[in-house]
């Protein structure tokens, strides 16, 4: 056929079609059961306008595989055994830009560990340190008290001179002073006499290498009439003398002029000797502060303005306040529970106070063993205790992290302890189980930043 011929008949074809449309009756011709239809000639030839449609939101695989990982780090850090009850979702997110950005804009953002014997030794926090510091930079091992009243396996102190104890906790000798104990809720008065410090990196090889090297190092002091204090470093070098002037809190800071494993400080004057920090470049910085014996019920025998001062003498991102095992056998009652959080409570509100731009979190306690008609057991308590103290917590704006639920929950204490995590006493962990809880604590702090950080590349993918 030629193409004159078939142009001839797709005339006719729609010459047809255009006819018929005009004739064809509007409601269409029943035959039967059927219903016949033809567009009507409007519809044929009206303009069509676009209308907008909202963006319907369309995946890519990759944006799949971003969905899964959220939803997988959701579900560890929301109802997995190493998660955090928070007191609203996005609490810890200012903490992780403020820790992403800490070497760029040359801050030591701080992490102070408080808690009972369960850290002494720098259990726990050294590997919760070990993990900070290789993701997020900075080094040494933080805070330290001018005078060592315990042992520590990251560092080794001496010291030389008259000094007076003076703390929030301890045994019925211990000097009390109206609320002027600092940032470590104890602290050494120097009282017109000269003394020295020696700090030294342990041969530790639990210890990570990062915590072992540092080249700032500063005193924390409330200056009663005036102090001064030089530096020397492991080559003999000296720093400049140094004077706090005005009285009260102050801060005297050296830098080495190169990484150390060994500083001395020689101090003279009348002051109370707060804190010796010992840190090494930028990113950051974790304190172990343990107080045998305590309940965490002590921060609110510091003065508060003497504790808000030393605070905002640091750049302090997270407290961590981990107490609770030491109430545990003299708790029987409900009513005990309730005055114990409601005391806990207090404490917490202190510290946002004194520290508000620090965020907080609260550890409960771990597993204990009683016996019970001759088996060992969970104390009774124990279980409705960490439910009360969590959900004080985090009523009073502070997370919360469990160490009961990391071990497993409830009689997991008995087979930490056949496995050489815990000592014979139920209550304590041995060095490996500490190794391993700081790992864990570590672990839950990995999720929650994983987490923070793919919610943050889908939003800007949204954007």
């Amino acid at each position: 056929m030629k193409a004159r011929e078939i142009l001839r008949v797709f005339v006719i074809v729609i010459v047809s079609l255009f006819a018929l449309s005009i004739c064809f009756p509007h409601d269409g011709i029943n035959i039967g059961s059927l219903n016949l239809r033809l567009p009507s000639l409007h519809s044929l030839v009206e303009s069509r306008q676009s209308v907008p449609l909202e963006p319907v939101y369309e995946p890519s695989p990759g944006q799949m595989i971003l969905n899964d990982s959220i939803a997988y780090y959701h579900r560890l850090v929301d109802s997995g055994k190493l998660r955090f009850w928070l007191p609203e979702p996005h609490y810890l997110d200012a903490f992780w830009s403020t820790v992403e950005q800490a070497q760029a804009n040359r801050r030591t953002v701080r992490i102070m560990h408080y808690g009972d014997s369960q850290i002494e030794l720098d259990h726990i926090s050294s590997r919760l340190r070990a993990y900070m510091q290789g993701n997020y930079g900075g080094g040494g091992p933080g805070m330290l008290p001018f005078h060592t009243t315990t042992p520590n396996m990251t560092m080794r102190q001496s010291n030389s001179g008259e000094l007076v104890h003076l703390a929030s906790f301890g045994d019925s000798l211990t000097v009390r002073s109206r609320g002027n104990y600092g940032l470590m809720m104890q602290c050494f008065r120097l009282e017109g006499g000269s003394a020295t410090v020696t700090v030294k990196s342990a041969n530790n090889t639990r210890v990570d290498d990062a915590a072992k090297r540092f080249e700032h190092v500063r005193l924390i002091a409330n200056n009663r009439s005036s102090l001064t204090a030089e530096f020397t470093d492991l080559k003999g070098n000296k720093g400049p003398q140094q004077k706090i002037a005005p009285q009260g809190v102050g801060v005297l800071a050296w830098s080495t002029d190169s990484i150390t494993s060994a500083v001395r400080l020689r101090v003279s004057g009348s002051a109370d000797l707060y804190a010796v920090t010992v840190d090494a470049g930028y990113g950051v910085a974790v304190d172990n502060i343990p107080m045998r014996g305590c309940s965490g019920q002590q921060f609110t025998l510091v003065n508060e303005q003497l504790l808000t001062a030393a605070y905002s003498t640091l750049d302090v991102g997270l407290i961590i306040m981990q107490f609770g095992g030491n109430s545990v056998p003299y708790i029987k009652r409900e009513s005990e529970i309730s005055t114990y959080c409601q005391s806990i409570g207090k404490q917490i509100d202190y510290v946002h106070r004194c520290c508000p731009k620090a965020k907080i979190l609260f550890i409960g306690p771990s597993d204990m063993s009683t016996r019970i008609k001759g088996e060992l057991q969970t104390y009774p308590i124990i279980p409705q205790l960490i439910d009360s103290l969590s959900a004080t917590a985090t009523a009073h704006g502070a997370a919360y992290w469990s160490i009961y639920h990391a071990m497993g929950g409830y009689n997991s204490m008995p087979q930490w302890t056949r496995q050489g995590l815990a000592g014979n006493d139920y209550i304590h962990f041995s060095q490996k189980g500490a190794d391993r809880m700081g790992d864990m604590l570590a672990e839950a702090f990995d999720n929650s930043h994983r987490l923070y950080q793919l919610e943050r590349r889908k939003k800007g993918a949204k954007q």
